[in-house]
This record gives structure tokens, C-alpha cells and sequence, in this order.
């Protein structure tokens, strides 16, 4: 078969890992870096919290990916939608076939709406909306401001998922806003998630256990939202696990998350694991492939079990790097990612709590001097105006 193109490194997907690792190649010195990424608009996904809670724009979210691609990386605007890796080709949807010396794969993860039952076609009328997607966050926040009584259900799925606090930041701030309006007391507000707390680390936990009771918010653990039902304006709730009861919920609102797993081209291909989610199956700490050592993977659809998010590539991607530098020059690879991770849970709409921590759930806090456990104010300005002005002027263009 031939191939139209040939590069010694080629990158699956311009998002955050993609943009990250092609600037750090170009960087070192690599003049030969291809992208493949279909869409022309990225996205700093990080904000769409704030924006479906009325305290940012939209706008303000989405660039031309042609203003963040690398100058020296080739930008193929398409989509890959086959893996050839016995061969070093990666094939895109119009047949176009690609080589690579080395490959980095990182398209990002899928949202499967249709794995909760009605909750596609419910989406973005009648109460129902999601901060997952560009377009609905600003619904979330018509919804919200709207809402003067009634019953508001927050959901968050089962499974790994992108930015595993945002289904429970939305509910704080909504909670928030309804607390200034002085409505809260007339609105009856619901936080449905998997895990049996809030959070996998009991010092955050404990914090997060006041934050729900300070609102008032009736937590179901274990639990999650398996189906929506539109006409009736009910939920219905599964147990996750063992021993627990099915129930149905009204809501007047419904901030919904999707269940999410690597894209399903992905899933087929002899990169995955071979399970449900289909993730790039590669070492957690190497970011190498198991069985194709010239293949390295970042970012949510790595298979490397730490929480999927902007923070994680951030430290994901130097060792990719690194180590794709040491596959090319014959030497071993040396680089090692902890599984380091960052959740910044904004809590009210002037507080954050910033959760990092490694594989191990070690807190590792990038600032000693305020409690890792504990929402503080000036965290909130980080979330806000740090991180975005970090994420396009320093991470984009490896500078970070």
C-alpha cells in the first residue's frame, strides 16, 4: 500500500496533548513533526465550568486551531480513523494513508450520550443540559439563573471520565448563585456519583462533605443516572455495585454527564486494550506502547490510570517527549510519569479547593503554604486567569 505522506513523528490529535508534545519536538530540535486533527476550533475545556455558572463566555473558550499549531509542524486537517502499526501507518477517513518512524497517539476521549438512556435527545431543552459540550454550557447557565423552585439533579457517571470534578463543581455553583438570589431554600438540589464519596482522597473528601451540607445538597452515593426520561421530567437512578435500589427523580433541571471511553475507532484498533473503554493500552509511567515500543500514547486515551486532565498531560508530556527522543536515538528510556494529576474544585463562585496528587492519591500540592485540602480564594483567581494565560501563552508552546 502506498502512503501519502511519510514523517518521523506523527501526532494523533491536535488538543491539548497533541499541540503540547508537537511544540516540545519542534523544540528539540525535531523538524519533521505532523499533526492530524480534524477540527479547525480548539477549545480550553477547563472554563466551560464557569461559563454554564454565568462567570465566563464562551468566547473566551475557543481559538482557530491554525492560531496554536506549531509553525514548523505539518497540520493534516483530517481525521485518522484506522491504525496500521505493523506497518507504521495511520489511515484517515478519505483514504489518505500516513507513515511514521514514530507515532503519538492522542485524540482525545469520546462522550457516549447514547449510554445513558434519552439523555441524547433530551439535551439542551426543557432543563436539560451539559457543561461537556461547547454549545450547551451557555444553556446550563439559562437553566440555572432560571430556575426560582424545584428540584435540580447534578449527575456524574461511572468510569473514568475528562475532568472528573467538573459534574460536582457545577452543583456548588449553582448552589452558590441560588444562595445569593435567596432561593436555595426553595430548590431542592441533588448530587448523583458512582463512588461512595466525593472524593478518592478522605482529607478532600471530608472538605467536600461540608461543602454538600453547607448547601444542603442530598448526596446519592454509589449511585448514577442511567436514563433520562424528557416527558415526565424524571431520572432514573441505578446502585452502582452490589445491594443498592433503583429509584426514579423528578428534576426541573438536570446538569447531565456523559459516560466516556476512547474513541470507537480507537477501541477496534490493535493499539486498545481490548476492553469496553478501548483505551491506548501503554506502560503508566513510560507512556509507551506495550506491544509497539514505537508507538507512545498521552492524555484521555492513554490507558495510565490517573484522573484525565489539562494538569496531567502538562506532566505527561515532557516524558513523552523525552522518551520518544531516547526511542529515536537507539537509547533507553528514562523518563517516568508518577501519575501526578490535578482537580481544581471550585467550590462557591470566590473559593477553590486544588486537589493534586500522584498514582498513589500522594497529595503533591504545587503551593505548600495553603492547606491542598481546603478551598481557598486565591485559588479561584488561578482557575480563572492563571491557568487559561498559562494554558494558550506557556503549555501550548511547550514553554510549560
Amino acid at each position: 500500500m502506498s502512503t501519502t505522506a511519510k514523517h518521523q513523528v506523527l501526532i494523533v490529535g491536535g488538543g491539548t496533548a497533541g499541540i503540547t508534545v508537537a511544540a516540545r519536538l519542534l523544540r528539540k530540535g525535531y523538524s519533521d513533526v505532523a499533526v492530524i486533527e480534524p477540527s479547525t476550533t480548539h477549545y480550553y475545556q477547563p472554563l466551560w465550568t464557569l461559563v454554564g455558572a454565568g462567570q465566563a463566555k464562551a468566547s473566551i473558550t475557543e481559538r482557530p486551531e491554525s492560531s496554536v499549531m506549531p509553525t514548523g509542524a505539518v497540520w493534516i486537517n483530517k481525521a485518522a480513523n484506522a491504525f496500521d502499526p505493523e506497518n507504521n501507518t495511520v489511515t484517515c477517513t478519505d483514504g489518505a494513508t500516513y507513515g511514521y518512524d514514530v507515532l503519538v497517539v492522542c485524540p482525545g476521549i469520546q462522550l457516549d450520550w447514547e449510554a445513558t438512556e434519552g439523555l441524547e435527545d433530551a439535551l439542551g431543552r426543557d432543563g436539560v443540559s451539559s457543561n461537556y459540550r461547547f454549545d450547551l454550557a451557555p444553556r446550563t447557565w439559562d437553566f440555572i439563573r432560571s430556575l426560582r423552585s424545584g428540584t435540580a439533579v447534578f449527575t456524574v457517571p461511572s468510569g473514568a471520565i475528562k475532568c472528573a470534578g467538573a459534574p460536582q463543581k457545577i452543583a456548588y455553583l449553582a448552589s452558590d448563585y441560588w444562595r445569593k438570589k435567596g432561593v436555595l431554600n426553595d430548590i431542592d438540589v441533588h448530587l448523583v456519583m458512582p463512588g461512595p464519596r466525593p472524593f478518592g482522597i478522605p482529607a478532600i473528601a471530608d472538605s467536600l462533605d461540608k461543602v454538600i451540607v453547607d448547601y444542603g445538597i442530598t448526596l446519592h452515593s454509589s449511585s448514577e443516572v442511567t436514563s433520562v426520561d424528557a416527558a415526565s421530567h424524571k431520572v432514573g437512578i441505578s446502585s452502582v455495585g452490589s445491594g443498592g435500589t433503583d429509584t426514579m427523580l423528578p428534576y426541573d433541571v438536570l446538569h447531565a454527564v456523559p459516560r466516556q471511553s476512547a474513541p470507537d475507532w480507537v477501541k477496534s484498533s490493535p493499539l486498545s486494550t481490548g476492553d469496553a473503554v478501548g483505551y491506548v493500552e501503554i506502560d503508566k509511567h513510560t507512556m509507551q506502547h506495550v506491544r509497539y515500543p514505537n508507538v507512545f500514547s498521552l492524555g484521555d486515551a492513554g490507558s495510565s490510570p490517573n484522573s484525565k486532565t489539562g494538569a496531567a498531560i502538562r506532566k505527561q508530556a515532557p516524558v513523552v517527549v523525552e522518551n520518544v527522543d531516547a526511542f529515536l536515538k537507539r537509547q533507553p528510556l528514562r523518563a517516568s510519569y508518577d501519575g501526578y494529576s490535578s482537580c481544581p474544585i471550585v467550590t462557591s463562585s470566590h473559593a477553590m479547593l486544588l486537589a493534586e496528587f500522584d498514582y498513589d492519591l500522594n497529595l503533591e500540592p504545587s503551593f505548600p503554604l495553603l492547606d491542598p485540602t481546603k478551598p481557598h480564594r486565591a485559588y479561584w483567581y488561578l482557575k480563572k486567569y492563571g491557568l487559561p494565560f498559562m494554558y494558550w501563552n506557556l503549555m501550548l508552546k511547550g514553554l510549560a
